[in-house]
């Protein structure tokens, strides 16, 4: 045996006390004929019976019972959840907070002195570092684990909800060749030392040894806004917008390539909605529809690098500068943040 395999072996030990399943249930109706709607059973109400539609993993991070995992996989608010432990016990979780744009979720069960994982710095990552995956994979095999290496960093792809059928677009991402299954979502990504350095997300369908997972920075900071503030807290601006690029550029003659481009939706089910939203930051600092957004601070707005994505990295409160183009002229506009609601 060597060394790799010894810290891999040690790294697992460490962490599997800590990681636990979480079932998904429904009440469905169901007929006891064999004829349903056509036969004996007519009139007759239906049997509810209630059946598991999913699952997932989850892992503590505190010993009095808080648990992290992905927000997908307690999406559904009509189903019913149950965390296993490794020891089979079974508890009713709460969920505290979800976290739409990072797809974390934040649950608590009545527990204590819990072992816990000790969460690393995900910004520290370098690639073809050693990583470990944990989880219940497929929902049915518990303590499954893969190691492979980090394969990229920084990696964007779009995700489908089961539950809404909304594809979201998922950032930052840390790409590994560690073997990640449905059923592995939410469990932790680990390194040699047992530390979590990420959620594991998803795996790409077709394609062989490439699998995602959520930086656990992302999640450190719902932590620390949850403990802090009761609730995870979104900066907001107060702006509809579409991101520009070469192609927008091309089809209506726009001066840049780069960039939001703030503009009303009249075509929305809700009727429509004002560019800017009366009252908001963006309102109070000026900012009009058709105004261009370049970048806030040094930070350049891109498909790659969008207007949520750099938002997420200041504090509600704080004062901005946002570069704007407006009728060709280029401004300079003070913003302060506030906590969306």
């Amino acid at each position: 045996m060597n060394s790799e395999e010894s810290l891999i072996i040690k790294a697992v030990k460490k962490v599997l006390p800590a990681v636990l399943s979480i079932t998904c249930s429904k009440s469905l109706e169901f007929f006891d004929s064999p004829f349903g709607f056509f036969g004996e059973d007519f009139w007759s109400s239906p049997e509810k019976k209630k059946v598991k539609i999913g699952g997932g993993s989850g892992f503590i991070v505190s010993e009095d019972g808080i648990i992290v995992t992905n927000r997908h996989v307690v999406e559904d608010p009509t189903a019913q959840y149950l965390v296993i432990l490794q020891n089979g016990e079974k508890f009713k979780p709460q969920v505290l907070a979800k976290d739409p744009i990072n797809d974390v979720a934040i649950l608590k069960i009545k527990k204590n002195n819990l072992t816990k994982l000790e969460l690393s710095d995900s910004s520290k990552l370098e690639l073809g570092q050693t990583v470990i995956a944990v989880g219940n994979a497929l929902g049915i095999f518990q303590n499954t684990v893969s190691s492979g290496v980090v394969s990229g960093l920084s990696r964007e792809i779009s995700a489908q909800s089961d539950f809404t059928q909304e594809r979201t677009r998922l950032r930052g991402l840390i790409q590994t060749d560690a073997a990640i299954n449905p059923g592995n979502s939410g469990g932790p990504l680990v390194d040699t030392e047992g530390k979590v350095i990420g959620i594991n997300a998803a795996m790409v369908f077709g394609a062989e040894n490439i699998s995602f997972a959520l930086p656990i920075n992302n999640a450190k900071k719902d932590l620390e806004e949850l403990k802090k503030y009761g609730r995870i807290r979104e900066p907001f601006l107060g702006v509809r917008y579409i991101l520009l690029n070469k192609s927008f550029k091309d089809k209506f003659n726009l001066p840049v390539d780069f960039g939001a481009l703030v503009i009303s939706e009249p075509g929305s089910p809700f009727g429509e909605r004002e560019a800017v939203v009366p009252g908001s930051p963006a309102d109070k600092a000026g900012i009009k529809e058709t105004d261009i957004i370049l970048g806030i601070e040094n930070e350049k707005i891109s498909q790659k690098n969008t207007l949520i994505d750099i938002l997420q990295k200041f504090k509600i409160g704080q004062e901005v500068l946002m570069k704007i183009l407006r009728d060709g002229e280029k401004k300079k506009l003070k913003i302060v943040l506030v906590e969306k609601r």
